[in-house]
């Protein structure tokens, strides 16, 4: 009918990147409506909660709470959001926990826009996408593991703490105090405490230096000497 006006997919964009941020909203403008851009996961959370989106794109990387936590409150608070992860991490420990929390794509940040705009729509139609460059990697892994004796599935510090667990020891690895950490999760200090002796008990450390290079391991932060700033570029 005439005068009827398509209505645009809602799309949050998570990113602390501002110039990847707004490189992505461009890509993204034309077919859908950006109505937030979060710099943080706490602050994606409390996006996601207000605007409901259609779709959220949003990176690993991000302060305050990391992407793939982040994602885990936003799907249970708001299961009807699908979500891509867009991010410069193709390890498959990092693309095997995405798909456990419920996103819907893995795209890297190094491919082109048609590839994060194609994901868009596979993800929005109910389908699932990861980039070809992943799924070629995984798809090597799997060959060699073929050819090679198997070995005992590895236990990796990210199945021994909880989320809230998690949650401290990115803060503690981002430089926050114990009041500031008590602050930003509405505990208290005692309760920060209590939870950094835990966290240092199960993955045998002592220094925040050792829990920093935990949680860069994790992913729960980036390495301070490595920029992650992404290339998602036109072609």
């Amino acid at each position: 009918m005439k005068g009827l006006v398509a209505v645009k997919p809602k799309v949050i964009v998570a990113d602390d990147h501002r110039l990847v941020a707004e490189g992505i909203v461009k890509i993204l403008e034309k077919a859908y409506s950006v109505v937030a851009t979060p710099a943080d996961g706490r602050s994606f959370i409390e996006a996601a909660e207000k605007f409901h989106p259609d779709l959220a794109v949003v990176d690993i990387s991000l302060p305050l709470l990391n992407g793939l936590d982040a994602c885990r409150h936003v799907k249970k608070s708001c299961p009807e959001v699908k979500i891509i992860i867009l991010t410069m991490h193709a390890e498959q420990h990092f693309v095997n926990e995405a798909f456990r929390v419920g996103v819907g794509g893995y795209v890297l940040k190094t491919s082109v826009a048609d590839e994060l705009l194609f994901a868009v729509n596979e993800v929005l139609q109910g389908r699932m996408y990861i980039s070809p460059v992943v799924t070629q990697g995984m798809v090597n892994q799997a060959l060699e593991t073929t050819t090679q004796a198997p070995k005992p599935p590895a236990s990796t510090p990210v199945v021994m703490l909880s989320l809230r667990q998690r949650e401290v020891l990115q803060l503690v690895a981002e430089g926050k105090s114990n009041k500031e950490i008590a602050s930003a999760i509405n505990v208290t200090v005692k309760t920060i405490e209590f939870h950094k002796a835990r966290i240092s008990k199960e993955l045998g450390v002592r220094t925040t230096a050792e829990l920093t290079k935990q949680a860069i391991s994790l992913g729960l932060i980036a390495p301070p000497q490595v920029s992650s700033t992404p290339n998602v570029h036109p072609n």
